[in-house]
């Protein structure tokens, strides 16, 4: 009797932290949240500046991760984890990614968004049996913004990004620009952090490339599918809120599908008319669809490409124009889901 007893209890137990869960990603899909990840290099943060940027409103929230490999530099390196778990903003350098994310507060700061005032409340979390677990610190405003601090514990980078994901969920993922990109097979298997993220995961990604934040506007690509309106959309809504100008462009391959191409500006132009949003050019080009939005989009500040919604094998194997932009670019992409 006392062990159906127990199995009950457990299984009120985990209904009790199911609802809970799921209570608290109700309330955070109400929210625009963004995962600005970090790696220590100077170029991560302008992940952080981005979200900085793209996150001016109290229903915004801004994570911060360092996904540190698993028992990275503690196995005999003397760390007293009891006191890092406890105060972890005071741990020094002892910690692994530490400084960096403290610097991702910096960064913030400089950006306008000072949180020292916020309420403060630390949390940990074991994770593959790792002396340290998943840390993080939470900053909360008066208004409920949050600002976190995330240092999580994972076997690769790439599974701790795409597994914060699931904590989350996020709108949108920001990283900066690998040194070197693979194919697009490649990319689902390989240890390229950023592509693998990329193909994986799901909500929209954005690539930070250095010096974009000093350009302008968002050119924003169509190809006239339902995926792509939504992403015209939703990247013009970011665009407005943000004060950037905007710019839609479409592309034909032959000059014969001019005349659709400039057909799915039209419809674009007419639905954010609608809405009220001010564009400030609508374009549309001739040419190969990744070399066109590629120079189309040079001097803007971000290029915002529709995901084409393939499977990742069938993305792998027939390429894509959203891979190709990413790829290629001179400046930032967002590759929208």
């Amino acid at each position: 009797m006392g062990l159906f007893s127990r199995t009950t209890l457990s299984e009120r137990s985990e209904k009790a932290a199911q609802k809970t869960l799921a209570n608290i990603r109700a309330q955070r899909r109400s929210r625009f949240r963004i995962l600005a990840c970090i790696d220590g290099s100077d170029a991560s943060y302008d992940t952080v500046r981005f979200a900085a940027r793209l996150s001016p409103h109290d229903n915004c929230d801004i994570v911060i991760v360092y996904v540190r490999p698993i028992d990275q530099g503690l196995r005999t390196g003397g760390l007293n984890v009891k006191v890092a778990r406890q105060n972890l903003l005071e741990a020094g350098g002892e910690l692994p990614g530490l400084k960096d994310l403290k610097k991702g507060l910096e960064i913030l700061k400089e950006e306008g968004l000072d949180i020292s005032d916020w309420t403060r409340r630390s949390d940990h979390e074991d994770a593959w049996g790792d002396p340290v677990g998943d840390n993080k610190v939470v900053f909360k405003s008066p208004e409920g913004r949050a600002v976190v601090l995330k240092l999580k514990t994972a076997p690769d980078i790439a599974a701790g990004i795409l597994d914060q994901y699931e904590h989350g969920p996020y709108n949108l993922i920001i990283m900066n620009e690998p040194s070197r990109w693979r194919g697009e097979f490649k990319s689902i298997f390989s240890v390229c952090v950023v592509q693998r993220v990329t193909a994986l995961a799901p909500c929209s990604v954005l690539i930070a490339r250095e010096e974009s934040l000093k350009n302008e506007g968002f050119l924003i690509y169509n190809d006239g599918t339902a995926r792509a309106m939504q992403a015209v959309r939703r990247a013009a809504v970011l665009a407005q809120s943000v004060g950037q100008s905007i710019t839609i462009i479409a592309v034909a391959v032959k000059e014969s599908g001019r005349k659709e191409a400039q057909e799915h500006n039209r419809k674009a132009k007419d639905m954010l008319t609608a809405m009220g949003i001010e564009i400030r050019r609508v374009t549309t080009a001739i040419g190969d669809p990744v070399t066109q939005i590629i120079k189309a989009g040079a001097r803007r500040q971000l290029i915002v490409v529709p995901d084409e919604g393939h499977s990742r094998i069938k993305r792998a194997i027939l390429g894509s124009i959203a891979y190709g932009v990413i790829k290629g670019a001179v400046t930032s992409v967002m590759d929208v889901r």
